[in-house]
């Protein structure tokens, strides 16, 4: 069976409130999703870093560009 699927998604804003290893954040449609975790040491870092203030919460919003 074949299935054709067309999409026109526009976004204006996008407001993701967590990012974790295992998210996957998807807009439209997939035919399938492999899972992929990889976790790298880029910065050579050797310990955990500081707790974050939670209190402290900062809401940061990026600009998407205007669909062409």
């Amino acid at each position: 069976m074949n299935l054709v699927v067309n999409q026109n998604i526009v976004i204006h804003q996008l407001k993701v409130n967590n990012v974790t290893n295992s998210s996957v954040l998807q807009i439209g449609t997939a035919g399938l999703i492999k899972p992929l975790s990889n976790i790298y040491n880029s910065g050579g870092y050797t310990q955990p870093a500081a707790e974050s203030d939670a209190s402290a919460s900062v809401v940061s919003l990026v600009p998407l560009p205007k669909p062409s």
